[in-house]
This record gives structure tokens, sequence and C-alpha cells, in this order.
């Protein structure tokens, strides 16, 4: 069983990262905040069943996506897509690349948040996704392409205005 102390201190370190996947997923503050509460809650009553801790930062990161699932389908439930995605997000450094990234769909965004913004391996995010680690690498090759392709079109907008 592992340490108690152990959990508490992973779930303080992994924070932010945390709130950075919950917020690729739902993109509302009040909603990241609800999936963070119940992910940390049901890893506290399920610490007991980790075998080890190794797997811990998977373990806690494949709790937080299934909950931000399910408050994104009790959410659909009361309101609007379009309200959703009206609320956006705090702003990135990158303007264009937030935008660029919110046109990318979740099965091509979540892969890429886990492996180039919070250093996840392609086993690591096979394991979270619970996919294999062939469609990691085909998801992230047509995420990546996708990106590019954005950009360029994003590019070549801003280039016509000026």
């Amino acid at each position: 069983m592992p340490n108690t102390f152990c959990i508490v201190a992973l779930i303080d370190q992994k924070s932010d990262m945390l709130y950075r996947i919950a917020r690729t997923i739902l993109r509302n503050d009040e909603d990241c905040k609800d999936a963070l509460q119940e992910a940390v809650l049901k890893a506290w009553e399920n610490r007991d069943k980790l075998r080890e801790m190794t797997y811990a930062g998977t373990w806690l990161t494949r709790i937080l996506i299934n909950e931000c699932h399910a408050v994104g389908r009790k959410r659909r439930k009361y309101v609007l897509r379009a309200d959703v995605a009206a609320q956006g997000g705090a702003a990135p450094e990158d303007p264009a690349l937030r935008k660029a990234l919110e046109t990318l769909p979740e099965k091509l965004r979540l892969p890429l948040i886990l492996h180039y913004l919070e250093g996840y391996s392609y086993r690591d995010i096979s394991s979270i996704l619970h996919i294999p680690r062939t469609t990691v690498r085909s998801r992230l090759s047509r995420a990546r392409k996708a990106l590019q392709t954005e950009l360029e079109y994003e590019q070549e907008a801003w280039l016509n205005e000026a």
C-alpha cells in the first residue's frame, strides 16, 4: 500500500500539470476545478489500489481524464456547446498557437499536450489514454500536421491583412 504522504505529495507536485490537462479537455475554469476536485477525491479513496508508486503519475492523470469526461457529459446536458467554447481560457504566450490548438479535436489535442507540454512518453500516454503506442504515434503525427497547416493558414491570413 502506498504511503499516504506520497499520494498527497504527488497531488501537490502535479497540480499545475493536472489543471493544464483538465483545461485542455474542458476549456472552462469552473468545470476544471470540479474535475480536479473529483479526481483528487477518487485518487484518495482508491489509494490502496495503487500497487506501484512508479505509476502514480499516470494513474492520477487517467483518473483526471475520466473525471473531465464525466464533467463534460454532465455539462452538455445543461449548457450549449457554443457557450462552453466561448468561455475560452487563459491566453497562452502565442495567441495563434492557442487558436490552432483549439481547432484540433480532443483525440489529437490531448496526446499533443501530454507529450510536448507535460513530457509524458509514448508508453505513458498509451497507458493514460488506453490506446496502443502506435495509435499515440499516429495521433501525434496527425496533430503536428494539422497544427502546422492551421498555423500556416493563420500566417497567410495575417500576411494578407497587412
